[in-house]
């Protein structure tokens, strides 16, 4: 009932976006965004405490490999993840950002006693939520901090974990020219859920580093560092390196980022884990419908 409850909740919000993002797209009113440096909307678009409201749909293609498999498996998730940042306060010092993630997952229905996979399987993952404060500047160094959310949303057991995950959310980012870096760290426990699933503890960390080309282009990296708690030693560490390249450009007025990045793990779980990834990224920007 309450994994009902929650795909119900997740369709609306699919839904509110996209009736919020064809007006804003249709508006003859604003123009500021068909009029913006799209280098400037290249670089704040690094930063999670960004002022501008976009809509990434990222595509991970992943080659996985390890002891407990026989070749390897390939597996796919695709994320909707909006990006939702509000001024608030006196003065508006202030900038809370919401950043949902939506995953639609296959994976390989791995048979582990024998090492092989019959078949692959296709459904909803389960659902994040990204919560972050901070100083309302879009330069130089950006310290907030927020909460992280995991909701067992995930169409079948093989496409999620099945808890209820919370945890702390800590971003530390330099905004400047040409260099963009820095970190975006979370943590999960698990604080219910399903039973008969194994509990959970994880942190990710996605480091960045970009460096601004002319042209509103960019060339760098942002792969994710995690580490699970509940895991042997052998099989609790990916670390994956990377490079990509970014363009932001113009679909009729409406700016797009447009991201390429190839990641390999140099460290990854000795059993099954994730050895190389291709990430595509396409990011429409939207205006602000409460502004």
């Amino acid at each position: 009932m309450i994994n009902t409850l929650l795909r119900c909740a997740v369709s609306f919000v699919l839904c509110s976006l996209g009736i919020l993002s064809l007006q804003a797209a249709e508006s003859d009113d604003d123009t500021s965004l068909a009029t913006a440096d799209l280098g400037e909307i290249d670089r704040k678009l690094n930063n999670p405490l960004t002022s501008i409201w976009s809509l990434t749909f990222q595509n991970n293609s992943s080659a996985n490999t390890g002891n407990a498999v026989s070749g390897t498996e390939y597996s796919n998730t695709l994320f909707f993840q909006p990006f939702l940042p509000f001024e608030i306060g006196a003065d508006k010092e202030t900038m809370f950002t919401l950043r949902p993630v939506f995953p639609v997952v296959t994976q390989p229905e791995i048979d582990f006693s024998t090492g092989k996979s019959s078949s692959h399987m296709t459904g909803y993952g389960d659902t994040q939520l990204l919560t972050l404060a901070g100083p309302n500047s879009g330069e130089g160094f950006v310290l907030g901090g927020g909460a992280s959310f995991i909701f067992p949303t995930a169409s079948d057991d093989i496409l999620g974990q099945g808890k209820y995950q919370v945890g702390p959310a800590l971003m530390a980012f330099n905004i400047g020219k040409p260099w963009v870096y820095g970190v975006l760290a979370q943590h999960w426990n698990s604080v219910g859920g399903d039973s008969d699933r194994p509990d959970t503890s994880r942190t990710d960390v996605q480091y960045t580093i970009r460096y601004s080309l002319p042209n509103a282009m960019s060339i760098g990296l942002g792969p994710t560092i995690s580490y699970d708690w509940e895991a042997d030693s052998d099989n609790a560490l990916t670390f994956p390196i990377g490079l990509g390249l970014t363009k932001t450009t113009r679909w009729g007025k409406t700016p797009v980022k447009l991201r390429a990045e190839l990641h390999y793990s140099v460290v990854k779980p000795d059993d099954y884990g994730t050895e190389w990834n291709f990430r595509f990224q396409v990011t429409p920007v939207i205006n602000n419908p409460f502004k």
